[in-house]
This record gives structure tokens, C-alpha cells and sequence, in this order.
């Protein structure tokens, strides 16, 4: 019996799903060609839940059977419950592929889990002052266009704003941390449409470029400071 990868993903239209399958070694790469440009005129697609499973081409038909009343027109889109999706993947037994399971802790990590920790040290975000912060670079390989973003600071939490450009993946590779990161921000026509929480600059920087760069120095001030001054002493 074969074994391959069924799979679901989110679209930009609620409620719409794609359910197909693919090669176990093709499973990236075929995330990241959806992700990047749509299925069936359809776009915002994201990876929701994956599984391996012997016998894919067959489990498949029958997902497609059974949930057939949901189906749009020929394609692999289904007007469905997402989480209903999951549970009849889930009930195939397989190998979960995506979202990565935890791994189950170790008699160490339990006891690393254990040890209360006093001390909590102060990250570099934590200097950023509350605050709203702009981002601008135009994007040759995107035609010149320009990325606008805002990334709103408060009380040591970063987001990066609605209404931002998102710069599609122009690449034929694309960036693997930038298709993970994005993978949960509700984007359409290339635009953040609520605001999305990340981690640091250069993760803000990374979701709406796509691409690596240094969100201490790409991030500014109204005034045109970098917000990279603030993890200097005093940030003056």
C-alpha cells in the first residue's frame, strides 16, 4: 500500500477548505506552492493539518465521497467544519505531519519543569517604548512596490498592524520561516487584515517583507529614529 500525506488547508474565504494529499517528501513544497499562489482562483491558503497514512489515494476518495454534498463543483474545496475535517483525518490512525506534536517530556524536562525559576531576565523587546512604529522599503523584485507596515508596542508585546502591506513570496524558493510565520495572519490581496503578534522586529520585519532582514534598523520612529537606539543605554 502507498503511503503519502492527506492534508487540510484554510483559505481566505471562511469556511472554505482544500482537503487533497501529496507525496510525504513533496509535503513542503507543495504547502509552500499553495500558500503562494492559491488553488482554483481561490487565495489565503494556509496549512491547517496533515497526517501520513498508508493507502493515501484511496483514504482520499473517500473523504471526498463522504463529505460530496460539500464539495465545489470538481476541485478538492469543501464548504466544511475544518475541526470535522481534522477528526475524520485523525480517525485514520496515521502519522500527525503537521502541526508538529509536542514532544513528550523526558523524566529530565519534568524535573527542569519542576525547579522554580526566580529570576527573569529583561529581553532587548522589553526596552521598546509603548508605541506605534513605521516600516518602508520598496521591493525590486516585486516591481519597485513598496512595503507600508506599522508595528503597535505595548506593555512589551509586539504587533504588527491591520492594514499593513504584506509582500507576496516573489522567489521560487520561497522564505520557509516567512511562510511558518504567516502561516496564521489573515492576509488578503496582499494586506494584513487584523493585527498579528510576533516576537521581535525582525520578526515583524519578516512577516511583511518575506524575507530576512534587521527589524532593529528597518523599524522607526515617526520622527526617523531606528528602534534599535533603545537598546542602547537610555535609548536616547
Amino acid at each position: 500500500m502507498a503511503k503519502g500525506i492527506i492534508y487540510i488547508t484554510t483559505t481566505s474565504v471562511t469556511g472554505l477548505i482544500k482537503i487533497g494529499k501529496t507525496g510525504t517528501d513533496q509535503f513542503e513544497n507543495r504547502m509552500a506552492q499553495l500558500e503562494q499562489n492559491g488553488y482554483w482562483n481561490v487565495s489565503g491558503l494556509h496549512r491547517f493539518f496533515a497526517v501520513e497514512v498508508e493507502d493515501y489515494d484511496d483514504k482520499e476518495k473517500l473523504i471526498h465521497t463522504m463529505f460530496s454534498k460539500s464539495q465545489v463543483a470538481n476541485s478538492e474545496l469543501f464548504a466544511l467544519d475544518k475541526k470535522l475535517a481534522q477528526s475524520l483525518l485523525e480517525s485514520f490512525g496515521g502519522r500527525q505531519v503537521y502541526p508538529k506534536p509536542e514532544p513528550k517530556p523526558t523524566s529530565e524536562t519534568k524535573a527542569v519543569k519542576a525547579t522554580p525559576t526566580t529570576v527573569s531576565l529583561p529581553k532587548d523587546t522589553d526596552l521598546i517604548p509603548d508605541g506605534i512604529y513605521h516600516f518602508r522599503r520598496k521591493v525590486k523584485a516585486w516591481g519597485n512596490k513598496e512595503v507600508i507596515a506599522t508595528m503597535r508596542v505595548t506593555g512589551h508585546k509586539l504587533f504588527v498592524m491591520k492594514g499593513s502591506t504584506i509582500c507576496p513570496a516573489y522567489s521560487k524558493s520561497p522564505n520557509k520561516s516567512a511562510v511558518r510565520l504567516r502561516q496564521n495572519a489573515k492576509i488578503n490581496d496582499d494586506i494584513l487584515l487584523e493585527d498579528y503578534e510576533v516576537q521581535s522586529p525582525s520578526a515583524a520585519g519578516l512577516l511583511v517583507l518575506g524575507g530576512s532582514n534587521n527589524g532593529w534598523d528597518e523599524w522607526k520612529t515617526k520622527d526617523g529614529k531606528k528602534i534599535g537606539t533603545f537598546r542602547q543605554k537610555g535609548g536616547k
